[in-house]
């Protein structure tokens, strides 16, 4: 374990520049790691009071304690802890609050923290965020991912900062010599409810660290009621650090004799080198060398090219000629999808799960609609490519990664490179764009396989055409859907035969990721008869995780199918959708990750009253709903759209309105959504990955391009504020988007859109 709290000591013997060596004494100054110890589930144990006198708090969960076995000089089992945060506070009255998760513009270092300071009960403007190292052993689970950051450490952090009051009330009440009942907080004092006397938290965090410390489940936790902080405006904590430049993200990494790499691989997936021309690139200004990687698990194969500087390096990119052996390569091509999907869709597919009996639905109805939807492959475009800094010496190998997964690194890494993984520390880093992309840590490990042949760090840069060649892409779909009416108008039946891939090397019945669909997708839990046929196509292009998994394509399908029905009914289209949840009820009681059809049934109701559903629309212009329950978050979005002659789309408006239980920040809360708005904007417009002999065929923004400011609308949001835990923000508003817009363009054209992105329907944005 590293003797340093929020970064490692550099290799000894190495020189570095005198801010680097007054930044790790600064560091070393507040170090309290050597007193770690453990804790039982939902406790927290202090650790030390700081050499100035202080009040170090570390906070763990995991399993209670046993005898006979110690971690940390606690007795317990070492393989059933894992701490998730920090916090300290210094009789200097400084108090510091570690964000342990990885920072994508999701704004977690700000909202995590903020939880703490909640708890225990100080000025926000008090308070200073460290971004933590990374330790999985001392900080548990750190990832960026699912919008998941929020409940997974809501309880943990709010015991965090109520333990560390309690402990300081403790100190108060015994130098007073009163009952701890007798003392409350108030900003960052304890006061003597009696005689109206205060302690700073200053003045007691020495004393503060002796006291023993509370169980959980005694905390006094703070009612919604009384909060300061959270629910409030918060701005980012790196906001002026972005603003004025400061060397936050990978790619503002600096250290000294770096030299810059790139990393070529064959366009078509899997090719390996036949054969390049090196030694010419070898001669080229600022190169220092150039030469092959073979593919290893976790490693592509390609040609690596070091220079001394990122432009040397892209211009030796430029000149390198390479010959691929593409006999292990992919030859997969998406317009041959195409054609087979639509074969397959033509007949009875495997059914891959059935409610009812949708054949007798069929048989009984008084109307049937039918259609087709397919939506293309898509990349993260993160603003930031992808990029990593690694420096191995002295048979130690330091990372510095903007990554959502850090915390695979080291294995990977030192199976990769045969390194002892205790040998391997990653540094967090602010990424700048995630979107499930930096998920997967391919970048780091060509970094590191360059790295491991040199002395020097080196700093890995992928071009935009890089980025865009080898994504794990957002996979594609294609859906045959069939619903029944019943005279009164009621969806009685749907059948939807889908069309998605499998990994080409697998067993052929597990879906690439982000390519499967179960029931509770459709989200339409009223209807009596489901019928679910899947046939999954080979596929040898690697897919990945993409803002909101599944949910940001099957979102689109589903409801805009839901307003054909309407239509095809004659009814109402918000009435319509309302009347498929059925009920108010939970469909797995109290289960956070299930259904509540009536939080799905209020924001509905939320977006048509403020987005003036049901009042007249100019000619031209139409106004569209959608709703979507995805990672926790409820979001109905109404969008008011105008088509001119030239099916030119306006999108006039967008009104969102959104459950997540309680909006910790609201600055935070609102840049996410809009952000989602934004994003949906971009990719249902004119973005779309083709893919043709294993190779994708767009490579920057000009063939793949993002939302123009001229064509951002104005975005309206409403917050249903409401008792359930906290939710994440990061991907829940983006699905429902697309429905809205399009149903909107339905409304405003009679023209349905059942294949994405709208430009191949004739429409632009």
């Amino acid at each position: 374990m590293s003797t340093n709290f929020f970064n490692v000591d550099p290799v000894a013997g190495v020189d570095l520049p005198a801010h680097i060596v007054e930044r790790q004494m600064k560091r070393r100054e507040s170090d309290f790691s050597d007193a770690m110890a453990v804790m039982p589930r939902r406790r927290f144990l202090k650790l030390s009071g700081l050499a100035c006198g202080g009040l170090v708090l570390g906070f763990r969960l995991g399993s209670e304690l046993e005898a006979g076995e110690s971690v940390g000089g606690v007795d317990a089992k070492d393989d059933v802890f894992a701490p998730n945060g920090f916090l300290r506070i210094g009789s200097d009255g400084n108090i510091v609050i570690a964000a342990k998760n990885p920072e994508v513009g999701q704004g977690v270092k700000t909202s995590l923290p903020m939880i703490v300071a909640e708890e225990l009960d100080v000025p926000w403007d008090s308070v200073t965020v460290e971004q933590s190292e990374i330790d999985a052993e001392r900080f548990g689970r750190q990832s960026a991912g699912g919008s998941q950051s929020t409940p997974r450490n809501w309880n943990l952090l709010r015991e965090a900062g109520g333990v560390a009051r309690a402990m300081l009330i403790a100190a108060a009440a015994k130098t007073w010599g009163i009952d701890a009942k007798g003392c409350s907080t108030d900003q960052g004092f304890v006061v003597n409810q009696a005689s109206g006397e205060k302690l700073s938290y200053a003045q007691l965090a020495s004393l503060a660290s002796e006291m023993s410390v509370p169980d959980a489940k005694d905390l006094r936790l703070k009612s919604r009621g009384d909060y300061k902080i959270l629910g409030t405006w918060v701005p980012g904590v790196d906001n002026h650090s972005i603003v004025t430049g400061a060397p936050l993200f990978g790619y503002d990494q600096q250290l000294p004799g770096t030299h810059y790499a790139v990393f070529v691989k064959c366009p078509s997936f899997g090719g390996v080198v036949k054969k390049a021309n090196l030694d010419e690139v070898r001669e080229l200004a600022g190169v220092v060398d150039a030469f092959v990687l073979e593919a290893k698990k976790d490693l592509s194969a390609g040609v690596a090219i070091l220079a001394k500087s990122t432009y040397e390096a892209f211009q030796a990119e430029k000149a390198l000629r390479v010959e691929w052996n593409r006999k292990a390569a992919s030859d997969y091509s998406w317009e041959k999808s195409r054609e087979e999907a639509k074969r397959i869709t033509e007949s009875e597919a495997p059914v891959a799960s059935e409610l009812g009996d949708f054949s007798k639905a069929e048989e009984s109805a008084d109307k049937l609609v039918e259609s087709y939807y397919e939506y293309p492959f898509l990349a993260h475009a993160n603003l930031e490519p992808q990029n990593c800094t690694a420096w191995y010496r002295g048979g130690k190998m330091e990372i510095w990664a903007p990554s959502q997964n850090p915390q695979r690194i080291s294995k990977s890494v030192g199976s990769l490179l045969k390194i002892d993984e205790s040998s391997i520390v990653v540094n967090q880093l602010r990424i700048g764009g995630g979107f499930g992309r930096r998920l997967m840590n391919d970048y780091v490990f060509e970094a590191c396989a360059i790295a491991h042949r040199v002395e020097y760090p080196v700093k890995l840069l992928w071009t935009r055409e890089s980025d865009m060649a080898h994504d794990y892409y957002r996979v594609g779909g294609f859906h045959k859907m069939k619903g029944a009416l019943d005279a009164d108008g009621k969806w009685t039946g749907l059948r939807d035969r889908f069309v998605s891939f499998t990994p080409r090397d697998g067993d052929g019945r597990r879906p690439v990721r982000g390519g499967g669909m179960g029931a509770d997708k459709l989200q339409c839990v009223a209807i009596p008869n489901i019928r679910l046929e899947q046939t999954l196509l080979p596929l040898a292009v690697p897919t990945g995780w993409w803002r909101a998994p599944g949910s940001c394509s099957l979102a689109w399908v589903f409801q805009s199918f839901v307003h054909e029905m309407a239509e095809a009914a004659g009814r109402d289209h918000l009435e319509f959708l309302l009347e498929q949840f059925g009920e108010r009820r939970w469909l797995v009681e109290g289960k956070a990750g299930a259904l509540n059809t009536g939080r799905a049934i209020d924001v509905i109701k939320l977006a048509g009253e403020k987005g003036d559903w049901g009042k007249s629309m100019p000619q031209g212009s139409g106004r569209g709903l959608s709703f979507y329950f995805s990672h926790l978050g409820y979001f109905a979005e109404v969008a008011e759209v105008t088509v001119d002659s030239r099916n030119h789309v306006t999108v006039d408006r967008v009104v969102v309105a959104g459950d997540v239980g309680m909006l910790l920040n609201k600055s935070g809360g609102e840049n996410q959504v809009q952000g989602s708005v934004v994003d949906g904007l971009s990719a249902l417009a004119g973005q779309e990955i083709g893919i043709e002999n294993g190779a994708a065929q767009q490579s920057n923004f000009h063939d793949y391009p993002l939302l123009r400011m001229v064509s951002q609308p104005p975005i309206e949001i409403h917050w249903l504020e409401t008792q359930f835990s906290p939710s994440g923000l990061g991907e829940p508003a983006f699905p429902p988007l697309a429905g809205a817009v399009c149903n909107g363009i339905y409304a405003a054209t009679g023209k349905r859109i059942r294949r994405m992105p709208i430009s191949k329907e004739g429409f632009s944005l």
